[in-house]
């Protein structure tokens, strides 16, 4: 209610224990919407469950198809531009499988490896978009090129986890624990509504992950 959203709430899937980061299942933006290819095999059967909800509402629903392989967390709209992460989860020809299905819709895309980089599982546990050309980053990533045209609020290293936040409306979600990053985000003229994570951290599960949005 405090952000204007109409919730749909999955059932729980007792068969897939990580099917609560809803996110890796499918890339959602207004003009396109494409199922992934997990790169974990154990979360395949994650996607013939959500492509039933989603077939309901989008009626042309592209797929990812094998080789290629790509997680919902790596992939981060911001606007007309997707970035696109290539990880141990998201390989090269599902990212070039991505590319040309959002090209089709309008959509510019560019690539970044954070296969090198410690800590994060998926792109999207180190940088959010914020809307307004602004990104919420982690520092590894701030200086890469692809970032560059952008303005970037950069979190501290003790306070990475909370990098991955979800702007929506006029909210921005954000992991409850990181005073530092509220502040900031206040500080921008953001709205920060601090939610409880620790749980979903144990996982290795971000904010973003428990949800699509389109």
């Amino acid at each position: 209610m405090q952000c204007g959203l109409t919730l749909t709430r999955l059932d729980a899937d007792a068969a897939h224990p990580d099917s609560t980061f809803v996110e890796d299942t499918a890339v959602l933006v207004p003009r396109c919407a494409v199922l992934m290819r997990p790169g974990a095999p154990s979360r395949a059967g994650e996607v013939t469950t959500i492509s039933t909800a989603l077939r309901e509402r989008f009626p042309q629903l592209h797929e990812i198809g094998a080789p290629g392989t790509v997680d919902g967390g790596d992939i981060c709209e911001a606007g007309n531009l997707v970035i696109i992460g290539i990880s141990h989860r998201t390989n090269d020809e599902g990212a070039r499988q991505l590319a040309a299905l959002l090209a089709t819709a309008g959509y510019a895309t560019c690539f970044v490896d954070i296969r090198g980089i410690p800590g994060i599982l998926h792109l999207k546990s180190g940088v959010t978009w914020l809307g307004d050309g602004r990104l919420l980053v982690i520092d590894e990533l701030a200086e890469h090129e692809a970032f560059r045209a952008f303005e970037r609020v950069i979190v501290a290293p003790d306070d990475a986890y909370a990098a991955n936040a979800v702007r929506v409306n006029d909210r921005v979600l954000v992991a409850d624990g990181f005073p530092r990053v509220h502040e900031t985000l206040a500080r921008y003229g953001y709205s920060p509504l601090v939610l409880e994570m620790s749980e979903f951290r144990k996982m290795d599960g971000g904010l973003s992950c428990l949800s699509l949005r389109y």
